[in-house]
C-alpha cells in the first residue's frame, strides 16, 4: 500500500495523490487499452461499417470529417466516468479512512482522481485523434481553435469526472459505479455525434438537439472545421461548467456523509 506523509499545504496533498492515481493508471494496462482502443474501434466501425448507411448528407471520406468530433466527445465522456470505480474502491477498501488519519486535506483524494482523470483521458483524446489523422481526418482548425477545443474537452472531462466521483460516493460497489460509463456511452448516440438530430423521429430529436453532449459536439465539429459554431462553445461552457459545479456540491455532502467528515 502507499505510504503518505505529511502534507505542508492542500497543494502538495493533491499532488501526492494526483501522482498516486497516475501511477495506479499506468499500472492497469488493460484499463488504459479498453480506453484507448474501444473508441478507435467505434470510430472504425462507423465509417466502414455504417458510414455508407449514414443519412449525413456525407459519404466516405466526408463522414469520417462529419463523425470525427462525435468519437472524440464520446471517447473523454466514457473514459471519465471511470473516475467512478476509482473513488469508489478507495471508500470501500478503507483508503479513505487511512488518509482521514493522517495530517492531509481529506478531500485531496476525490480532487487527484478527478485531476487524474483529466489528464489521463486528454492522452487518450489525443490517441484518437491520431488515428482519425491517419485514416484522412483533414482538420482546418487554427492553434486557437485547437487550444478552445483542447479547453472544452478538459471542462468535460473535469465536468463528467466530478459527477462520476459523486456516483462513486453514492453507490456500494465498484460494480455499481462502473454502470455510470454504459450511461455516459449512451448520450453521444443520441445527439448530433453521428447522424443529425433532423433524421430522428421528433421524440429523439428534441432531445438530441438539446442535451449536453450535442452543444459540445457541435461546437467541437465547428472549431475543427474551421465552420460558423454559432452559441454552441457558450452553451458548451453552461452546459458542462454546470454539471461539473454540481458534481463538486454533490462530492462534498457525499464525502462528509460517507467518510464522518
Amino acid at each position: 500500500m502507499t505510504t503518505y506523509s505529511a502534507a505542508p499545504g492542500p497543494l502538495l496533498d493533491v499532488g501526492t495523490f494526483l501522482g498516486r492515481s497516475l501511477r495506479h493508471s499506468v499500472r492497469s494496462i488493460d484499463a488504459m487499452i479498453i480506453a484507448v482502443v474501444l473508441p478507435v474501434l467505434i470510430l472504425l466501425v462507423f465509417v466502414y461499417v455504417f458510414g455508407g448507411a449514414m443519412s449525413t448528407g456525407a459519404s466516405g471520406s466526408d463522414y469520417l470529417t462529419y463523425v470525427v468530433p462525435g468519437v472524440i466527445v464520446l471517447c473523454a465522456a466514457h473514459g471519465s466516468a471511470q473516475t467512478a470505480v476509482g473513488v469508489n474502491q478507495d471508500m470501500t477498501t478503507g483508503v479513505v479512512d487511512r488518509v482521514r488519519s493522517l495530517p492531509v486535506l481529506g478531500s485531496a483524494v476525490l480532487v487527484g482522481h478527478v485531476l487524474a482523470s483529466v489528464a489521463r483521458n486528454l492522452v487518450s483524446t489525443a490517441v484518437v485523434v491520431g488515428v482519425a489523422l491517419l485514416l484522412g481526418f483533414r482538420p482546418a482548425a487554427s492553434p486557437l481553435d485547437w487550444l478552445v477545443v483542447a479547453g472544452l474537452l478538459a471542462l468535460l472531462m473535469a465536468g463528467v469526472s466530478a459527477l462520476s466521483a459523486a456516483f462513486g460516493l453514492l453507490v456500494a460497489s465498484p460494480e455499481a459505479a462502473g454502470a455510470l460509463s454504459f450511461v455516459l456511452l449512451f448520450l453521444p448516440y443520441v445527439s448530433s455525434g453521428f447522424v443529425p438530430p433532423e433524421t430522428m423521429p421528433a421524440v429523439l430529436r428534441g432531445f438530441a438537439e438539446h442535451q449536453p453532449v450535442t452543444s459540445l459536439i457541435d461546437a467541437v465539429r465547428g472549431l475543427l472545421l474551421d465552420a460558423p459554431v454559432g452559441t454552441s462553445p457558450l452553451l458548451a461552457v453552461a452546459w458542462w461548467g454546470g454539471l461539473g459545479l454540481l458534481g463538486v456540491l454533490a462530492c462534498g455532502a457525499l464525502f462528509r456523509r460517507r467518510a464522518g467528515a
